[in-house]
C-alpha cells in the first residue's frame, strides 16, 4: 500500500507508530488468546498500547494485552500485535481488519497469525498446533466481510483460493515435526461467538469440512491477501468439542490456560520459520 492510497485514519496511525519507532518490519504477527508472551521475546522492543494509536481498535478480552510491539526476532524485523480485536466485542469487520492495514503500511510483507480454537476433527487433542491450510468464514458468507465498503487502496475482488502461503505452511510443518511438537494441518472455521458451540453446531461444522473452530483470524487474513501479503496461520487447539461432555465448563479461562502451556512450542515453531527467513 503506497502513501497516496492511505486513508486519513491509516495515515494518522502510521505517523503515531513511526514517531515512536522508525524500524520497517518485514513480518507482522497477530498473537491470539494466551499467546501474547511471544511478544516479550522481541529484541530491542518498543511497545505501544493500542489506545495510543489513533483509530486503532482496543481489545477487552483477557489474554489479549492490547499493545503493538516492534523489535527483532531471529534477526528479522517484526511488528507484533499482542492481542487482537474481535467481532464479538462490537467491532465491524472493517475495524477488525484495520490493524493489518497498519502492519502492511509499516512495511510488513508477511503476516503470521495465531489463534486458539476448539477441535472438531477426531484426534485433535488440546495443545495440538494446527497449521492452517484453508478456512471457512461463516460471518463472511453471511456478509460480514472486511472488504465491504470503500476500497481504501485495497483490492476488493480478492481470490482466496490460496489464502495461506503453501511454502510457509510446509516449512512450518517441517520445523514443527523436527522440534517434536504436536503439529498438524487443517481447515479452520470462523464463527462470531462469543458463546461456544452447541454439540449440534459442532457436528454441523465438522460435516461442512472444518477441523477446528474459532472466533477470529479470517478478517485479518482477507485484508492481508487484499494487500498482497503472504500468510502463515497457526491455531492452538485448546479444547475438544466432539466426544466430550455436552457442556464444556472451563470457558475462556480454560482456553487461555491451555494456550499458555502451548505457547513455548508455538514460539519455537514461529522462531524456526523466522530463522529460515533471516537466511534468505
Amino acid at each position: 500500500m503506497t502513501q497516496n492510497l492511505m486513508t486519513t485514519e491509516l495515515s494518522e496511525a502510521v505517523a503515531a507508530v513511526r514517531s515512536r519507532c522508525g524500524m520497517e518490519p518485514r513480518v507482522g504477527m497477530i498473537l491470539g488468546s494466551g499467546l501474547g508472551a511471544m511478544a516479550n521475546q522481541l529484541g530491542a522492543a518498543i511497545a505501544i498500547p493500542y489506545n495510543q494509536i489513533p483509530n486503532f481498535p482496543t481489545t477487552t478480552v483477557p489474554g489479549h494485552r492490547g499493545e503493538l510491539v516492534l523489535g527483532t526476532l531471529e534477526g528479522v524485523p517484526v511488528v507484533a500485535m499482542n492481542g487482537r480485536p474481535h467481532l464479538y466485542e462490537g467491532y465491524t469487520p472493517v475495524q477488525v481488519g484495520f490493524p493489518v492495514q497498519l502492519l502492511r503500511a509499516l512495511g510488513a510483507g508477511v503476516l503470521m497469525v495465531t489463534n486458539a480454537s476448539g477441535g472438531l476433527r477426531p484426534g485433535l487433542e488440546p495443545g495440538t498446533l494446527m497449521v492452517l491450510e484453508d478456512h471457512i468464514s461463516l460471518p463472511g458468507l453471511a456478509g460480514l466481510n472486511p472488504l465491504v465498503g470503500p476500497a481504501g487502496g485495497q483490492e476488493r475482488f480478492v481470490t482466496m483460493a490460496a489464502a495461506y502461503d503453501e511454502e510457509l505452511r510446509l516449512r512450518a510443518l517441517e520445523i514443527g515435526r523436527a522440534l517434536g511438537l504436536p503439529v498438524t494441518s487443517g481447515v479452520y472455521v470462523m464463527v462470531v461467538g462469543p458463546s461456544y458451540e452447541t454439540p449440534a453446531e459442532a457436528r454441523f461444522l465438522l460435516q461442512i469440512g472444518a477441523d477446528a473452530v474459532g472466533m477470529s483470524t479470517v478478517p485479518e487474513v482477507v485484508v492481508a491477501r487484499a494487500l498482497g501479503m503472504r500468510v502463515l496461520g497457526v491455531s492452538c487447539v485448546t479444547n475438544v468439542l466432539l466426544g466430550a461432555p455436552a457442556e464444556w465448563t472451563e470457558g475462556h479461562s480454560g482456553v487461555v490456560s491451555v494456550a499458555d502451556a502451548a505457547a513455548p512450542g508455538l514460539a519455537s515453531l514461529l522462531r524456526g520459520v523466522l530463522r529460515v527467513m533471516s537466511d534468505e
